[in-house]
């Protein structure tokens, strides 16, 4: 049955894909979308990409009076909207607590006063802060917190009480939130939020907690969007991607496409509501590796990553998803290949361009005392 489905953050990158997900499921779609410059331009146009069917209603999450006309004859709300950046979130600390929690909270206030039949909301994996690591005797626990000292050191591994190396292993659901970030909390506060009102209210509610998402559509200019449009950005412009640490830190890319597909498959099925669940690809890979792969498929990989050895505060050293909870109650499976997923990025990516703007925000962190 066609619903109408309003996406705060819809003019973004997953909220665009989500829409020709849902077009094509024969839903008619709405977007809320502030259009940030930091993600769309100083223009503030309407993308080119956004399907034409798309009603697009420009507005602040936060405008109450403009969010409540947007809700409109809606059935189905996803909540994408939110300020990203891990490293930002660190020094505009009210802008990301009002724009992702006062934005959500905004949000819910609207819909216990209408409650619609469906609310999806994006989650992320920095909630989690270190992901679950295995003992040298096979315990499962959870990574600890790498002290300063430690990594002045350049000690970048984990270790247990007795100085000896953890293994990281996928992290399910279950495991506790550490929340090592101002970005971190704002979006443990959407997912805690939406998950309580819902409760309340009897509006079936879920969480996706997106891995590292990737593919067309990234904002390659914000320096402060997933890892593989930040490297894009310099190897656009001839520049290596800079990594920190020493690029051994392991992670879960997984295609925007996934993401738009387990949306969907979220909303479509009644089995997950009230629950959190993770969306990744269920592989990993070293940051290294992947900024290696990149620079391969784009033609550029004369141009060698450059390890600097910094470390930047709420980075954390590995986590990647278990998705056997999405696999169970969605029927999600991963459809798109690390190396598919490149490949298609690559493409793109060849018809883009990008204004690094990299170094200026590794500046910026630096003079704040956030990066060492």
């Amino acid at each position: 049955m066609a619903r109408t489905v309003l996406i705060t953050g819809g003019a973004g990158f997953i909220g665009s894909h989500l829409a020709d997900e849902l077009l094509e499921a024969g839903d008619t779609v709405k977007a809320y979308d502030s259009l940030a410059s930091q993600v769309h331009g100083p223009d503030a146009q309407r993308p080119d990409y956004l399907d034409d069917e798309v009603e697009l209603i420009v507005g602040d999450v936060r405008d109450e009076r403009r969010l409540q006309r947007s809700l409109e004859g809606v059935d189905v709300v996803v909540h994408l909207a939110a300020a990203v950046g891990v490293g930002q979130s660190m020094y505009e600390v009210a802008r990301y607590t009002d724009v992702n929690s006062v934005g959500t909270a905004t949000l819910l206030d609207l819909l216990a006063r209408r409650p619609v039949g469906k609310l999806l909301v994006a989650s992320s994996m920095s909630i989690y802060g270190e992901g679950i690591y295995r003992t040298p005797e096979g315990e499962l626990v959870p990574g600890p917190e790498r002290s300063l000292a430690q990594l002045k050191r350049g000690q970048w591994d984990l270790t247990d009480g007795r100085g000896r190396p953890l293994t990281p292993v996928p992290t399910p659901e279950d495991k506790a939130c550490t929340l090592p970030s101002v970005y971190a909390l704002t979006k443990y506060d959407t997912e805690r939020l939406a998950l309580v009102v819902g409760r309340a209210y009897d509006i079936p509610t879920v969480a996706l907690r997106f891995f590292n998402a990737y593919g067309p559509r990234q904002a390659l200019s914000n320096p402060y969007t997933g890892v593989l449009a930040i490297f894009a950005a310099r190897l656009l412009n001839n520049r290596p991607p800079l990594i920190n640490e020493d690029g051994r830190q392991r992670r879960d890319f997984v295609s925007v496409h996934d993401v738009a597909r387990a949306c969907r498959l979220a909303l479509d099925a009644d089995r997950a509501d009230g629950m959190a669940l993770n969306v990744g690809s269920g592989r990993s890979f070293t940051v290294c590796e992947v900024a290696e792969r990149l620079g391969t498929a784009l033609g550029r990989s004369r141009i060698a990553p450059e390890i600097t050895g910094n470390y930047r505060a709420g980075d954390i050293r590995h986590c990647f998803a278990d998705i056997s909870r999405a696999r169970e109650l969605l029927g999600y499976e991963p459809q798109v290949s690390f190396e598919a997923g490149l490949e298609e990025l690559a493409d793109w990516l060849d018809r883009q361009a990008a204004e690094d703007r990299v170094e200026a925000a590794r500046a910026e962190l630096h003079a704040r005392g956030l990066a060492i």
